[in-house]
């Protein structure tokens, strides 16, 4: 039977095929634009204002879901820094229940 971790690996390989723009999270350009919105939002929440020193925990996020959209996904003025908690919490919600309303991502 596969472990847990093992699962998680097998959806997020599955996402990669039908989500190809995926791995444009994985790009030095993805990482230098990350940077860049962290720092033009003072690695500062936009939802609960909390001022984050470990970089780690701040997730630079669409405002506007991109769904593929490549313009969408490199335009800095649609990216808004976010903690991870606000990010998990309240931003992947209303992208799970916009998924079920629609039926699919893209």
């Amino acid at each position: 039977m596969p472990n847990r971790h093992g699962d998680e690996r097998e959806r997020s390989r599955r996402r990669d095929g039908a989500q190809p723009w995926r791995a444009w999270y994985k790009t030095a350009r993805w990482q230098a634009l990350r940077w860049r919105v962290l720092v033009r939002d003072l690695f500062t929440c936009r939802m609960c204002k909390r001022i984050e020193a470990d970089t780690s925990r701040l997730v630079a996020d669409h405002v506007a879901p991109h769904r593929g959209d490549e313009r969408l996904f490199w335009d800095e003025t649609n990216l808004q820094c976010l903690c991870k908690d606000c990010h998990d919490r309240v931003k992947q919600a209303d992208e799970r229940a916009s998924i079920q309303t629609r039926g699919v991502w893209w």
